[in-house]
This record gives C-alpha cells, sequence and structure tokens, in this order.
C-alpha cells in the first residue's frame, strides 16, 4: 500500500466476524494508543458496540456510514474538513465490493496503508461453500487475513492452501477462542526426505504453492507429474510452461497456475497437450518472473492421458 501522511486502516470480514473486537483491541495497545486524531468509520452494526468514553480516551470520533455508495471522494474530503484526522480505521462491511474503496479518489495526502481480512473459523466453510467469490474479493489485496475463533482440529492447512491460491503474499494467521496463535503444520502428501518425489493428479496444488514458500526444501531435488503444455513465442527460448488449470473461487474463475520449464525439444510440443514431466528443480532468477522462482529442467517429457478430473483444487 502507498505510504501517506494520514494513513487508513481498513479491516474487512463478515458481519460478527471479530471486526470490531480486532480494532477495539488495537486501539487499546500501546504503539497504537499514541494520541493521534482518528477518525473511525463503522460500515456496519455487529453485535459488539464502540464505548463512547473509550473513544474519547483515544482521542477517536465514531462516524456511521449506511450505504455503500456514500463511498466516495466527497465523503472523504466532508472528513477531511470536520476533523482533520491524523489516521482512518475503516470497519469495512464484508457484503460490500472491495473496488469499491479501493477505486475512491482519496484527498492528496491519503491512503490505504493495511488491509486486514477477519474470519470466523466457525462459519468459515459455511461462506467457503456458498460464497466463495466473496472470500476472495475480500482476500485479493489483503496485508493479513486473521482466522479467529479456530481449534487445533479445523483444517487449518487446507484453509491456508485455499487463501494462498489468491493471495500468495498476505500473512496468514490462525488465533483460537482466547486470541492464542495456533501452529498451524503443512500437511503434505508426499515426503521431502526423498531425492524424487512423483505427484499424483490431486497433489499439484498443494505442491504449488508449498514450493513457493518454501522453495529452499526442493532446490535440487527431481520432480515428476502430469500437466498440460503451454507454450508461446514470448516465452525464452527453449522453455514452456507445464501447469494445471486451478478453480480459485468458483466455475467463472478458472486460472492456469505453473512454472517456467526449460526444455530443448519444446518445438514438438503442442499447446494444451498432457504431458508427463520429470524434471530437476532450482529456483534462480528469470525474466518471466522479473526475480527469482522455481524454474525446472526437464529430464523428459512424455506424452499422458488426460485426467478423469483436469481441475485442481486448493483445499
Amino acid at each position: 500500500m502507498k505510504e501517506a501522511s494520514v494513513a487508513i486502516y481498513l479491516v474487512n470480514g463478515f458481519l460478527d466476524s471479530g471486526k470490531t473486537t480486532l480494532l477495539h483491541d488495537t486501539m487499546g495497545m500501546d504503539y497504537f494508543n499514541d494520541g493521534q486524531r482518528t477518525v473511525l468509520v463503522r460500515c456496519e452494526d455487529g453485535e459488539c458496540e464502540y464505548d463512547e468514553a473509550f473513544l474519547k480516551a483515544h482521542n477517536t470520533v465514531l462516524v456511521p456510514l449506511e450505504d455503500e455508495a456514500q463511498l466516495t471522494a466527497e465523503f472523504f474530503s466532508k472528513l477531511k474538513g470536520l476533523y482533520n484526522p491524523e489516521r482512518i480505521l475503516l470497519e469495512y462491511n464484508g457484503m460490500w465490493s472491495m473496488e469499491t474503496i479501493l477505486s475512491v479518489r482519496l484527498p492528496r495526502d491519503w491512503g490505504i496503508f493495511q488491509i486486514i481480512t477477519v474470519i470466523d473459523g466457525t462459519t468459515f466453510e459455511l461462506y467457503q461453500n456458498n460464497m466463495q467469490s466473496k472470500i476472495v474479493d475480500m482476500v485479493s489485496e489483503a496485508d493479513m487475513i486473521l482466522f479467529n475463533r479456530c481449534t487445533a482440529e479445523q483444517p487449518l492447512a487446507g484453509w491456508k492452501r485455499s487463501i494462498r491460491a489468491v493471495n500468495r503474499m498476505a500473512e496468514i494467521v490462525f488465533e483460537d477462542v482466547k486470541g492464542m496463535e495456533l501452529e498451524v503444520q503443512d500437511v503434505l502428501p508426499y515426503s521431502l526426505d526423498a531425492s524424487s518425489i512423483t505427484l499424483e493428479d490431486a497433489d499439484y496444488g498443494i505442491w504449488y504453492l508449498h514450493i513457493q514458500e518454501h522453495p529452499e526444501l526442493y532446490v535440487g531435488k527431481t520432480i515428476t507429474y502430469k500437466a498440460q503444455a503451454m507454450t508461446n513465442p514470448k516465452l525464452p527460448k527453449g522453455t514452456f510452461v507445464p501447469g494445471r488449470n486451478a478453480m480459485t473461487c468458483c466455475a467463472d474463475d478458472i486460472r492456469f497456475f505453473g512454472f517456467l520449464c526449460k526444455y530443448p525439444a519444446v518445438k514438438n510440443l503442442r499447446t494444451g497437450e498432457w504431458v508427463y514431466v520429470t524434471a530437476e528443480i532450482r529456483w534462480e532468477h528469470s525474466p518471466v518472473y522479473e526475480d527469482k522462482g522455481v524454474v525446472l529442467y526437464a529430464q523428459s517429457v512424455e506424452s499422458a492421458l488426460r485426467p478423469d478430473d483436469p481441475l485442481v483444487y486448493f483445499r
């Protein structure tokens, strides 16, 4: 997020996910309780309310907002004129589009500093099954995703993968009902102790996300998996991308996930054909990534049959 003299801290999430509790606790912390003039814009009423005495003690004025259409440049300009705040806290309505706030023309010296998405672990799977596109909208631009009210028995590693599929950079935190952080171990369907890994069709998504978080665990190993060959004249000479299409939120949102692979006989491949790839994994700079990333060095590329379900899922 861009730097600005007036920072906006945006907290989003569904109703009663814990947004108010998070903001209340944050305002009470020493590092935040610095006396700055603060405007708290609240876009919905939840179970918890803000105590007037608490707000006054923290030099904060509460401004309720009832309609998404009110989020305009004029609204923020009015806030500046009325309160001249040094900081904005925005408790965002989870049913409102993130594009609405991200596209608003803010006062010249204002900017969104941080976006935190709060998710209630007791209702996440219900929303994931019925409103996944809305979850994707909330987490795509977030700097942090905070799961609260979680238990160690829940499939936290799978939840983490589903978030990573749409936002690779955000910090993901899991807390229990007491606010204590839960450590989430990545459960892998293959052994990292082996020098060679063979992926089952259902394991591709797990591997794709895990290797980007922990490339040091894979460098030098050999990987074998089934993929679609994607060729493009814009790719570096002698390379293609063996990957899989994945559903990130719904049937209408299918994206191709793959890594650059060096293969001298790439001219023999047809775009879209299914192949078995066996390759050495390296982590190096490539103009495709504009930085370092996973680069595969093919040892063999053989024809393969289309899998029964060609899509990858991240749960």
